[in-house]
């Protein structure tokens, strides 16, 4: 008997297929991919998020694997190699909100020694659980996600409105919306 998954995975594709079944929902803790779920999730503003699934390597080599450090050092020259870069989505602000964000990333570690400690302590370092028994009842955005999304603009972050926070919450385990029945909700609330 074949598992049953969320609705808004096309089970004919293994890459999506994959990223729900191992990624979508599990909590992270880990800066440096908290990081690069931040920059993913805003670009795929206005896109689908296979989009930028699809190129999630290519980001990773065109960012140096997220590599904060890196990303700081980054200038002109670089942000021109990264718009004629087809392995990403060539969208000027979206790049250039690459190095504004990590900026303001480090402000945060600098301040709360981490950013998992800064956004977990939002949900009292415990995920949320959506109680969704249809894909269409999981809202867009939340009062948590308007506010850590509020909070964030005003630390100079870009393309972090409230449905890209949502969705970041989503995928970084803050919240699990995986609808009950599918296999990974349960497993998740283990």
């Amino acid at each position: 008997m074949e598992q049953k998954r969320c609705k808004w995975v096309p089970l004919n594709d293994p890459l999506y297929v994959r990223y729900h079944d191992t990624e979508w929902g599990v909590p992270v803790h880990d800066d440096r991919i908290l990081f690069e779920m931040l920059i993913l999730e805003g670009m795929q503003a206005g896109l689908s998020w296979i989009t930028v699934l699809r190129k999630r390597e290519g980001y990773r080599k065109a960012f140096d694997n997220f590599d904060i450090d890196k990303i700081l050092t980054y200038d002109e020259q670089k942000i021109e190699e990264l718009v004629q870069n087809p392995e990403i989505i060539r969208h000027r602000l979206k790049i250039t909100s690459v190095i504004q964000n990590a900026k303001a990333f480090r402000d945060i570690q600098n301040e709360y020694g981490s950013f998992d400690s800064f956004l977990w302590s939002y949900v009292n370092y415990t995920p949320l659980t959506g109680h969704w028994k249809k894909h269409e009842d999981i809202p867009a955005t939340t009062p948590l996600s308007d506010q850590i999304s509020k909070d964030l603009k005003k630390r100079g972050f870009k393309f972090v409105g409230s449905t890209i926070i949502y969705a970041f919450m989503q995928a970084t385990g803050i919240v699990n919306d995986h609808i009950t029945e599918c296999f990974a909700y349960e497993e998740i609330v283990r």
